[in-house]
This record gives C-alpha cells, structure tokens and sequence, in this order.
C-alpha cells in the first residue's frame, strides 16, 4: 500500500461555498495510478471548512451561504469579537460542517456521486489563501 501527502494552497475566495472538486484534482497526478484507496483532505484553518454536496445547480451554494448565515448570524451577540464581527460566526459554521473530508478513490478517480462536488466553505469576508493537506492511502 503506498501513501502519498501535499500540502495544496487555494486562492483567497469571496464568502460563500466554492466549488474545488477540479482544482484539487488536478493537483493531485497521483490518484491516476491508484485503482483502489482514499483520499483525505484536511482544512489548517478554523473559519473555513470542507464540504461535499450538490454541483449541478448554480443555486445550491448561494442557498447554504444563506441557511449557514441564518444559522450563526453577525448580529449574535458573540463574546469572541476581537478578530472582527464574521469571525466567530465562521468559527461556529467551521464547526458545524467540519475541517476534513475522506473521499473514495476507484480506478484512479474520485468516486464522487454523479451529482457530489468537493466545496471550500469560506466564513470569512476576507479569509485569505487556504491550505488543505491531502493525504492518499490506495494501492
């Protein structure tokens, strides 16, 4: 069994939900030559966090920004405020969602559903340029 690990940097991304499934992809050449493992991935950051759902319709990352932002509004009143008022909300919906994602890998593919795509959940206004470690295990 062969394990292999990148330490992958993503642009600075807008608030809301990105659709990352290619660009991780693309950085990782060696999923072609695994026919059967998994694929970790890792966020190293506490306002932003992974995700997988649906990419088929433009609508479905605009309507989680929504019910996230419904769920830990800026209007709180959060104790933790010194990092700016969309810090702790994105702390609680870095929480909710979670800093890691194992995905299946089949004949050198990710074996996402037809309808699944890998999302960086960006909490931030200004979140900066993130880092996601991602770790293979497969033979």
């Amino acid at each position: 069994m062969a394990w292999f690990q990148e330490l992958i940097e993503l642009p600075a991304k807008s608030r809301g939900f990105h659709l990352i499934t290619r660009d991780i992809s693309a950085k990782l050449p060696q999923l072609s030559g695994v026919q059967v493992g998994l694929l970790h991935l890792f966020i190293q950051h506490t306002s932003a966090s992974l995700s997988i759902n649906e990419n088929a319709d433009a609508d479905v990352p605009l309507d989680l920004e929504s019910s996230f932002n419904a769920i830990a509004p800026e209007s709180f009143p959060y104790r933790h405020t010194c990092e700016g008022p969309d810090d702790m909300p994105a702390h609680v919906k870095a929480s909710l969602l979670g800093a890691s994602l194992t995905i299946p890998i089949r004949e050198g593919r990710l074996a996402l559903g037809t309808w699944q795509g890998i999302y960086l959940c960006e909490h931030r206004n200004h979140g900066g340029r993130r880092r996601v470690v991602a770790t293979i295990c497969g033979e």
